[in-house]
């Protein structure tokens, strides 16, 4: 069956045009190693929509090695009302078709075109910096049941009947190397009705499917989606799928649902604490057991009342294309005007270990299960034994949980972010401990060599646990070429290129004046967000040789710590994602009178090792350009193939679809060159044959001329 869209909004905002395209789905975590697409209306993911993979991602991770592992996914809410009958509402469920994709996709947000996802951040660096941001990037939304109608539009909402509740969310994400695996989605619920709520469920639904996106395409339909396999972790409150044996040795990572705690409504209210794993048959209507529930209450049957362990066992494990939901519950009551919070987390982790694909083992899952810990530990917070957490019956009624002594780390008494709704508070959650600050950097790319500068702010960091200035020392990465091909992403590609540690009887004791120059170096840009003139003050220097022009590489700094045994924590570093900058080596511009513009490779010979998989994905490279020129291609006949500008201030590669793919971000030049993608002005591919070209100097106007070869 072939899968085309998920998302209402997409399909509303189509309909509607833009006078009601108030849905959005633009936004997607980028802060770590996880990109998870964040809604408001009540689901995650973007379910592949629109030519896939040139789209942001569904749920990509590790950053850059296009692995999926989610269609889409949705809130559900279910409970029963005095009258006896049983409600749910369904954030999406089982979508598949455009022509019917609005159908379980029961949360709207309102007619305002201002009510979009917000996005903050805890980084002081940050255009989205906010001092209530809780992590380093935090996305908020609002969202309702209680619309029967599209806000703004005469759209029914199929066979939805509201319960009158209104959603705060807030999901946050870490770029921690430790913590970049996870997005925690912080769910505020509240009875907006006049009627309470009873025996209420909260549960996630998911589409979870592990599959390399550049090896197997979501087009191929049903075949995609049949490879993916569940498994249950019952200590850990998580659901969890794998790819079978879809896209081996291109999928080695597993995706999770995992429940992190709950905050009941803060007087008479029972919570029971039971987390359940559902699973069903994609659209499946006939199965007595793995059938998918048509129904508000053969809805809240799935929620409710779990798979009995037959059951599980018989699902875990199996390739098969199912969804998965994760539901706890239940809450005895939600009174009118009250309020409840629910967190969740979705988690990802690379396999551990060479164990076969189809195997699920504990050594698989170690990575995995270390992410889920560090989930678990940031919602935490303060409370670092876990007491205060899920054991509310013995430990407060109200879901506060315990402060005991010493966890107080920030010395306030009270509960941050709104978890406590009495607003009484006795601890703080998504507390962390703190790296050194990610050291800021500029890299300057050259002729086979790179230079890259960064400042010393980091050595003046205070972990916010130990209250400490525990900085130790500088690592530089890079990554090798072929790197950013198909297969590989950004974060494990990187290999530690030099060292620099401080002298204290810690670690290497290399020192750091190794990479310190005399004399600082000073960059000064103006401030995206702002246009004014920012300065730089570089006082490292790390200088990268022998390398291969036209070539893609990636460098990143990091800054790490001592560690402190008395609070059990080891060395922690910054993140390499964080400052990471994409880089291609290569000649400067050309002064007049100097080297003879030329072309590289020369011939050209498909496929050169740089492309990638299709036709639009080749490049080949102009040399010695000067700083600003016209450049012309010509068939030997004569005939203009194509013809573009180049100014070294401004060039990017944003014309040519391979830096699209393969860079993700923009990279730089060192002025000198400029790729082509052997596409012509009318948008074909050129063919085998002599070609010339003419590269005209816009501001001596002095031409000059070659030829190159293309061999197909």
């Amino acid at each position: 069956m072939l899968r085309t869209s998920s998302l209402a909004g997409f399909i509303l905002c189509f309909l509607l045009g833009s006078a009601f395209a108030v849905d959005d789905a633009s936004k997607y975590t980028t802060a770590g190693n996880i990109n998870l697409t964040i809604s408001n209306y009540g689901t995650f993911g973007d379910g592949f929509q629109v030519q896939f993979p040139d789209d942001h991602p569904s749920c990509e991770y590790p950053t850059g090695s296009h692995i999926e592992h989610l269609f889409d996914g949705g809130l559900w809410i279910g409970a029963k009302l005095p009258d006896g009958q049983t409600r749910v509402t369904t954030g999406a469920v089982d979508a598949a078709y455009l022509t019917d994709v609005a159908s379980g996709f029961e949360f709207t947000n309102s007619e305002d075109p201002e009510d979009v996802v917000i996005e903050r951040s805890s980084h002081l660096d940050s255009r989205f910096y906010h001092p209530e941001a809780v992590s380093h990037q935090d996305f908020l939304a609002d969202f309702t049941d209680s619309n029967t109608v599209v806000p703004g539009t005469s759209i029914t909402i199929p066979s939805h009947t509201p319960m009158n509740i209104s959603v705060h969310m807030e999901t946050y994400a870490w770029d921690y190397p430790f913590a970049d695996a996870f997005v925690i989605f912080n769910y505020e619920i509240k009875n907006t009705g006049r009627q309470p709520l009873t025996n209420l469920w909260i549960g996630l639904w998911a589409d979870l499917v592990v599959r390399n996106v550049s090896i197997t395409s979501p087009r191929v339909g049903a075949p995609f989606y049949q490879h993916v396999a569940f498994g249950w972790t019952d200590s850990l409150d998580m659901a969890y799928a794998f790819d079978y044996d879809g896209d081996p040795g291109f999928t080695d990572s597993y995706v999770g649902l995992k429940l992190l705690g709950v905050t009941p409504q803060a007087v008479d209210t029972l919570y029971e604490g039971f987390t359940h794993m559902q699973a069903w048959g994609f659209r499946n209507t006939s199965d007595p057991i793995y059938f998918s529930p048509q129904t508000d209450r053969e809805k809240y049957e799935k929620m409710s009342a779990p798979l009995s362990w037959p059951e599980l066992q018989a699902v875990l494990g199996v390739p098969s294309n199912r969804m998965a939901m994760l539901s706890t519950g239940p809450f005895s009551r939600l009174d009118p005007d009250s309020t409840m919070n629910v967190v969740f987390t979705v988690v990802c982790g690379k396999k551990y270990g060479n164990d076969p694909t189809t195997e699920d083992t504990e050594l698989a899952k170690k990575n995995f299960y270390n992410n889920a810990y560090w989930a678990q530990t940031a919602y935490n917070g303060e409370d670092r034994n876990g007491n205060g957490v899920l054991d509310l019956l013995e430990e407060d009624i109200n879901g506060n949980g315990i402060l005991d002594e010493g966890e107080d780390i920030n010395g306030n008494g009270v509960l941050d972010h709104n978890e406590d709704l009495d607003d009484d508070g006795v601890l703080d959650r998504y507390i962390l401990p703190t790296p050194p600050l990610t050291p800021r950097i500029r890299v300057v790319p050259d002729d086979a060599e790179v230079t890259v500068y960064w400042d010393a702010r980091a050595e003046e960091s205070i972990d916010f646990i130990t209250g400490k200035k525990d900085f130790e020392g500088y690592r530089v990465f890079r990554t090798r070429i072929f790197e950013d091909l198909p297969g590989h992403d950004l974060l494990s590609s990187m290999v530690r290129m030099a060292e620099y540690d401080s002298i204290n009887g810690i670690g290497y004791d290399t020192g750091l004046d190794l990479a310190r120059m005399d004399e600082p170096v000073f960059f000064i840009e103006p401030d995206t967000d702002t246009g004014e003139l920012d300065t730089l003050v570089c006082r490292y220097r790390f200088h990268n040789t022998g390398l291969h022009s036209g070539w893609q590489y990636a460098y990143a700094v990091t800054a790490y710590d001592t560690g402190d045994p008395t609070y059990g924590l080891s060395s922690l570093e910054s993140s390499r994602l964080s400052n990471v900058v994409r880089v291609f080596p290569g000649a400067r511009p050309a002064e007049e009178g100097g080297p003879e513009v030329i072309v590289y490779p020369n011939p050209y010979i498909t496929r050169a090792l740089w492309d990638g998989g299709l036709e639009r994905e080749r490049k080949l490279y102009f040399r010695h350009l000067p700083g600003r020129c016209k450049i012309r291609i010509y068939t030997i006949a004569g005939d203009l193939v194509d013809s573009f500008d180049h100014d070294a201030a401004t060039y990017n590669g944003g014309d040519t679809r391979w830096f699209d793919e393969y860079s993700r971000s923009e990279a730089q030049f060192s002025g000198g060159e400029h790729a082509w993608d052997l596409i012509s002005e009318s948008d074909q591919a050129v063919a085998t044959g002599l070609y010339l070209f003419a590269v005209e100097d816009l501001d001596t106007k002095d031409v000059q001329r070659g030829r190159f070869l293309v061999i197909k």
